[in-house]
């Protein structure tokens, strides 16, 4: 890999190193980059680049989880060499959090709530999907729009005892298929009861509890 415009090593360099070089290779321009690659963009670009050329030259191998102690999912934050960037893995997948930059994160993943969006919108459709099946009505796509925010119980008309800011998920549906008014209405009911609907508007409790480092 080699910027067009480094000050620091010629064009001639990288035209040396590559004819010295054995097969496979391949030869990519960093358009606009400088010699450290200074511009995270860059960086990422590059990064991206070798690991998609090299991915092809390696087996494929299980996903080496950590151990979740017998838990449904493990996060894991190394604080000394990342900001926010935390690993999570569950039996058979891999997911990454983090935080946007504006927060001082390097936006490699999702933020905590976007996950809490995910999990609701994800469920919301599925459960859509199997109650149209099981009734056998024509629906062909389903998406669900979820935006969480923090919104004054004023506002949202609600009465309580102390009047402040409330946690807030606005879930939109698009349905897709040959529906009537009533099976879209009744749709739009069932996703208003999926399970992770329920958990969050229901009674939810928990535990926190310290685990020896070993």
């Amino acid at each position: 890999m080699h910027a067009p415009h480094d000050n620091s090593v010629g064009i001639e360099n990288a035209r040396e190193l590559y004819h010295a070089a054995f097969h496979p290779k391949n030869f990519i321009s960093l358009d606009g980059a400088d010699h450290l690659l200074t511009n995270s963009k860059d960086s990422q670009y590059a990064g991206d680049m070798i690991g998609t050329w090299a991915q092809r030259y390696f087996g494929e191998a299980e996903n080496e989880m950590l151990d979740t102690k017998g838990e449904q999912l493990v996060a894991h934050l190394n604080v000394k060499e990342d900001k926010f960037t935390t690993l999570m893995q569950t039996r058979k997948h891999s997911l990454i959090a983090d935080e946007p930059e504006s927060f001082g994160g390097n936006d490699l993943g999702p933020a905590p709530y976007d996950f809490l969006s995910a999990a609701l919108a994800s469920c919301s459709v599925l459960t859509v999907k199997l109650y149209a099946e099981r009734k056998g009505w024509d629906l062909q796509e389903v998406y669900a729009y979820i935006t969480y925010s923090k919104k004054h119980s004023d506002d949202l008309m609600i009465d309580v005892e102390k009047p402040g800011n409330i946690d807030h998920l606005s879930k939109k549906l698009k349905l897709i298929g040959n529906l009537t008014e009533e099976q879209r209405i009744r749709l739009t009911e069932i996703a208003a009861k999926c399970p992770v609907h329920n958990t969050l508007t229901g009674n939810v409790v928990i535990e926190t509890e310290r685990m020896e480092a070993e």
